[in-house]
C-alpha cells in the first residue's frame, strides 16, 4: 500500500528533488506526467491503458469542439460515452448482468449466468469525473480547449489526487499547470502539518478503529446496541480514513506549488442534509450538484413530484458511484429523501435554526440520520441489516463489547480533539504547534505498520 507507507514519502521526496532542480515549467509537467504514470501503473501496468485512453479522448474531444462548433454536442457525447462506458464496464458490468438475470428469473425465464472476472482499476471513478469536468466546461464555453497535450495529461494523472481525489475541476487545477512555479519555504510550513495530520488520521485512528468495526459487521447477528456502537466507530473511521487521503494529497500538491480544494469541513457538525453535503466530500458533492443536480432542474423544478424525482435520481446515482451494490444505491436514495424532506419543510439550502437549543436539536437529529445512513453504507447487504435491527434477547456480552468499542473509539480519536483545540485557541502559537505535532509524529511512529490497510475509497 504505497500511499500510506513510508515508500510513498521516499517516492515523493525523489520526485520533488528532480522537480525543483528542473525548474522549467514544461519539463516539470513532463516529470509529473511520467512519474504519475509510474506511480499508477507500478502494480498493474494495464491501468495505464485506461487513463491514457481517457486523456487522449478528452484532449481531442475538446479540440474538435473548438474546431467544429456546430458539431460540438457530438464530441461531448463522444467524451461522455467513452469515459462513462469504461467506468460502467469495469465497475458495473457484473452488477447489471446479475440483476438482469434476477429480473428474468422472477418472470419465469432462466438465463445462463454471464459475468466476467473484472478487476476494478483503482481511482477510475475519480479521474473519470475529473477529466469530464474539462470537456463539459469546454462544451459550455466556460473553458478554452488546450493545445498542450502534456498539460492535459499531467492534469488528469497528477498522482497526489489520482487514486481518491479530491476531484479537481479543470478550471482550478489546469491553469496551475500552465503557469511558472517557484519554490518557497512556505510550501514546507503548510505541507508538513497536512501530511502529519493525514498520517495520524489514517495510521493511528482509522486503521485501529476499523479492526472492531469489521469484527461487528462480520458477525452473523449482532445486537442493535452493538451495531450502533460499531456504526459510530465507522463514522469516525470513514471520516478519518477519507480526510486523511485528502490531507496527504493536499500536502503533497503544495510541495509542488499546487493548491487543491478543501474536501471536508467538519461534516458531523451539519444541521441539515444540504449542510452535510456542503461539508462532506465537497469535491464530489459539488461535481454532482453542478453537472447533474442543476442540469436536471435542481430546486427550481416547479412540481413537487419533479423535485422529488430529481433528488432521488441525483443521490441514487451518487450512491451507485460509490459501489456496484444495492445498499450503496439505497444509501444514496436515503440521502435524496432527506434532502427532499428538509427542503419541503423549509429547512433546505442554507437554513439556520435560531438559538443554541434549536441548533443542538437540529444537529442531533441530522447526526442520527447520518449514522443510520452509515449503517446502510457499511452493511454487507440489506438482509443482514434487517436481521440485525430486529429486537433480540438482551446479551450482556454484546453490551459490554459495545461500551468497549465506544471507549476505544474515543481513545483513538483523542488527537483529533487536541488538533481542534490547537486550531481554535492557538492557531499561530509555534510552541504549541511544535508540541502537538511532535506528539502526533510519535503516535505515527508507534502505530505505523508498513502492511497497513488500503484507504476505504480505493474501492470506489
Amino acid at each position: 500500500m504505497i500511499f500510506t507507507s513510508f515508500t510513498y514519502l521516499y517516492f515523493l521526496v525523489i520526485v520533488l528533488v528532480l522537480y525543483w532542480v528542473i525548474r522549467n515549467k514544461f519539463y516539470q509537467n513532463v516529470l509529473i506526467f511520467v512519474t504519475s504514470y509510474i506511480f499508477y501503473g507500478w502494480v498493474h501496468p494495464w491501468f495505464l491503458t485506461l487513463i491514457a485512453a481517457s486523456t487522449v479522448l478528452d484532449y481531442y474531444s475538446a479540440r474538435f469542439m473548438k474546431k467544429y462548433p456546430d458539431k460540438k454536442k457530438w464530441f461531448l457525447y463522444m467524451s461522455l460515452a467513452g469515459n462513462l462506458g469504461m467506468l460502467c464496464f469495469f465497475k458495473y458490468f457484473n452488477f447489471f448482468a446479475e440483476n438482469i438475470q434476477s429480473v428474468f428469473a422472477l418472470m419465469g425465464f432462466q438465463l445462463s449466468p454471464f459475468t466476467l472476472k473484472i478487476f476494478l482499476p483503482v481511482g477510475l471513478s475519480f479521474y473519470t469525473f475529473q477529466t469530464l469536468s474539462y470537456t463539459i466546461n469546454v462544451y459550455r464555453g466556460t473553458l478554452e480547449p488546450r493545445k498542450n497535450f502534456i498539460d492535459i495529461a499531467a492534469f488528469v494523472s497528477f498522482f497526489p489526487v489520482l487514486v481518491a481525489g479530491p476531484i479537481e475541476r479543470a478550471s482550478n487545477l489546469l491553469p496551475q499547470f500552465e503557469k511558472e512555479r517557484k519554490f518557497a519555504l512556505s510550501f514546507i510550513n503548510i505541507a508538513i502539518p497536512l501530511l502529519l495530520r493525514g498520517y495520524l488520521k489514517k495510521l493511528v485512528i482509522a486503521d485501529n478503529v476499523s479492526i472492531f468495526v469489521d469484527k461487528v459487521y462480520m458477525l452473523q447477528n449482532p445486537s442493535t446496541f452493538l451495531l450502533i456502537a460499531a456504526t459510530l466507530a465507522f463514522a469516525v473511521q470513514i471520516y478519518t480514513d477519507f480526510s486523511a487521503y485528502t490531507d496527504i494529497a493536499r500536502g503533497s500538491a503544495i510541495l509542488f506549488g499546487f493548491r487543491l480544494m478543501e474536501n471536508f469541513k467538519s461534516p458531523y457538525s451539519a444541521i441539515s442534509p444540504s449542510d452535510f453535503w456542503r461539508r462532506w466530500h465537497i469535491s464530489f458533492s459539488t461535481w454532482i450538484r453542478d453537472y447533474l443536480y442543476i442540469p436536471l432542474g435542481g430546486s427550481k423544478v416547479k412540481t413537487t413530484l419533479g423535485f422529488f424525482l430529481v433528488c432521488v435520481a441525483t443521490m441514487g446515482i451518487s450512491g451507485l458511484w460509490h459501489g456496484a451494490s444495492w445498499h450503496f444505491v439505497i444509501w444514496g436514495i436515503y440521502h435524496g429523501l432527506l434532502v427532499f424532506a428538509y427542503h419541503k419543510l423549509g429547512m433546505g439550502g442554507k437554513w439556520q435554526p435560531k438559538g443554541v437549543i434549536k441548533r443542538f436539536i437540529a444537529w442531533f437529529i441530522m447526526f442520527t440520520f447520518t449514522i443510520f445512513g452509515w449503517m446502510l453504507f457499511r452493511t454487507p447487504n440489506m438482509e443482514w441489516l434487517f436481521e440485525a435491527l430486529k429486537p433480540q434477547p438482551y446479551q450482556i456480552e454484546m453490551s459490554v463489547a459495545a461500551f468497549q468499542i465506544i471507549a476505544l473509539t474515543a481513545f483513538f480519536s483523542f488527537p483529533l480533539f487536541l488538533i481542534k483545540l490547537m486550531d481554535k485557541y492557538a492557531p499561530k502559537n509555534q510552541y504549541v504547534h511544535a508540541i502537538v505535532y511532535g506528539f502526533i509524529f510519535t503516535l505515527i511512529l508507534i502505530f505505523f505498520q508498513d502492511a497497513g490497510q488500503d484507504f476505504i475509497y480505493f474501492q470506489f
